[in-house]
């Protein structure tokens, strides 16, 4: 009989079988892929931003929900541990801007593959295998059941599924399901770290344009709620992008409130130098048309766009446009708007918000209150972050708890 299964083999689920065979359990990884990390691989663009290089309070800080429910596992196992625990397994890695931590290699399947090893080297069996069905008895865990009917007994069982986020990699909501199968309350569950819809038929005529070096800031019912410098793109339904991304975690109450984000076009430029450089392009090309004469300020797509917002004919010339014109391109620039009013689909959602509730599954060891011998870890649990690599050091320090502690746990 297997001491632990492990069900799910991505982050959560590999550190998790790893290190409860590490500690002397006879340990089962069930995985529904042919491989396991398969959402790994499409983690930092492919490269797999692998935790934040902060201290604990600041990582904290960086999880909008429940964060205290994370207090045990951070200083249990901090992004520090993270990157030692990498580097001693010979994976190098980096911190680059904002104190993400990257691997050396910008290969994210070295990431899935160093965990992968280190699961196979403590032992672990890994199974390809559905489980449709927990089992128990008197409120303990018996083991699971899959889908071609086979039991796996056990004296503790973690799930660690994931979330319904990038199905294609296989989170497809099983935990969620198996959670309630037991009694376990799972909270709403929407999409984090996604793209943004926008009503604005503007949108669609810049689809696929990339800005860089923008500022962006989103607002609830015209209250700050985020800001941040870097990059973002349009899409047809709105804009996306890792600027984006960041400001989509804080917009969870549509429907209750009104969103909309400002675009700082020039935000290396306070709005007296940008008046000078608007005034030099204007006095360039002082006999060509207004629409001829932006290219070197904006991206050829965008400028219909800004000559639509800022009520200018295209024809006329550039010699004809007035102080206060100038002043309004000028402002426009500074503050080009976007209404939201949605987020993207959770299918396309780095990250999964909502779960299987804190409030029945201990902190200090990620076991179930319900039924003894069952663990979470991961996102299953109703935690997430903001991105930076936040949401996959959640599931490095609460799958090291469960691990642990299955592994210890008493038949």
């Amino acid at each position: 009989m297997t001491d632990v299964v492990v069900v799910g083999g991505g982050a959560s689920g590999l550190i998790a079988a790893g290190t409860a065979a590490y500690y002397g359990a006879r340990v089962t990884l069930l995985e529904k892929n042919s491989r396991t990390g398969r959402k790994i691989l499409v983690t930092g663009k492919g490269r797999c931003n692998i935790t934040n290089n902060c201290d604990n309070s600041t990582f904290i800080a960086n999880v909008p929900t429940n964060s205290r429910f994370l207090y045990s596992a951070i200083n249990n196992f901090n992004p520090q541990d993270t990157i030692d625990f990498f580097n001693d397994l010979g994976l190098e890695t980096k911190t680059e801007r904002g104190n993400r931590v990257f691997p050396v290699s910008d290969r994210a399947m070295d990431v899935a593959d160093t965990l992968y090893s280190f699961v196979k080297q403590n032992g672990v069996d890994v199974v390809e295998s559905t489980v449709t069905s927990l089992v128990t008895e008197n409120g303990k865990i018996k083991g699971v059941k899959d889908s071609k009917g086979r039991t796996f007994p056990a004296r503790s069982v973690i799930i660690a599924t994931g979330g319904l986020s990038y199905p294609a990699t296989g989170s497809t909501g099983d935990g969620y399901r198996l959670a309630n199968q037991v009694g376990h309350t799972v909270t709403e569950l929407k999409p984090s770290l996604v793209s943004l819809v926008s009503g604005d038929e503007f949108c669609k005529h810049l689809q696929g344009l990339s800005l860089r070096n923008v500022k962006l800031t989103a607002y609830e019912n015209n209250k700050e709620i985020f800001s941040g410098f870097g990059e973002m793109l349009f899409t047809h339904q709105g804009i996306s992008g890792p600027l984006v991304l960041s400001a989509s975690s804080h917009m969870r109450n549509f429907g209750k409130k009104n969103y909309y984000v400002s675009i700082d076009l020039k935000p290396a430029l306070p709005e007296e130098k940008l008046d000078l450089r608007i005034q030099k392009d204007l006095i360039s090309h002082k006999n060509n048309q207004i629409n001829n004469s932006l290219n070197e300020l904006l991206p050829k797509k965008l400028i219909s766009v800004i000559l639509d917002r800022w009520g200018i004919e295209p024809t006329k010339k550039s010699n004809s446009i007035t102080k206060e014109e100038r002043i309004s391109l000028n402002k426009l620039l500074k503050n080009f708007t976007v209404n939201i009013k949605s987020l993207g689909s959770i299918k396309e959602a780095i990250i999964t918000s909502g779960g299987v509730s804190t409030k029945e599954i201990s902190p200090k060891t990620m076991e179930s209150k319900l039924i003894s011998g069952l663990f979470f870890c991961g996102e299953v649990i109703d935690v997430d972050a903001y991105t930076g690599g936040f949401n996959l050091q959640i599931a490095f320090s609460t799958g090291r708890l469960a691990g642990y502690y299955s592994a210890i746990k008493e038949g």
